[in-house]
């Protein structure tokens, strides 16, 4: 599966940003989507996840409140709505497929990431 990003930029603390992930490939709907994010000297964490058909969610609890997941199957393409972005939301956001081992979501070994999106918040 091939992942292609777009979106991120530049903000100040308050604003708004809106990620987008459009999925190529077989059976593009039929995974288990998100994103993780990178901020500078940390490890890649878990942001959110949406199911195949976009109703079901889970959200890291550093951004519940603030990030909306959404899937868009028609396009199929993937969404990270960011409001009231803090200074601590600066990282590299990648789209993904996610799996859960019971415990919490992870990147699957080996697979493919989107090629990554620097979202910067300035306060």
């Amino acid at each position: 599966v091939k992942l292609v990003q777009s979106g991120g930029g530049v903000v100040q603390a308050g604003d708004s940003l809106r990620l987008s992930c459009e999925v190529e490939g077989q059976f593009a709907n039929t995974y288990l989507m998100g994103w993780f994010r990178q901020a500078p000297g940390k490890e890649r964490e878990f942001v959110a996840v949406v199911s195949r058909e976009g109703g079901d969610t889970d959200y890291a609890d550093s951004v519940k409140g603030r990030f909306t997941i959404g899937r868009d199957t028609t396009k199929n393409a993937i969404y990270l709505h960011m409001i009231a972005l803090k200074p601590e939301d600066t990282a590299v956001y990648y789209c993904s497929r996610l799996n859960y081992d019971g415990r919490r979501w992870l990147h699957p070994p080996g697979d493919s990431w989107g090629q990554g999106t620097q979202v910067t918040v300035s306060s």
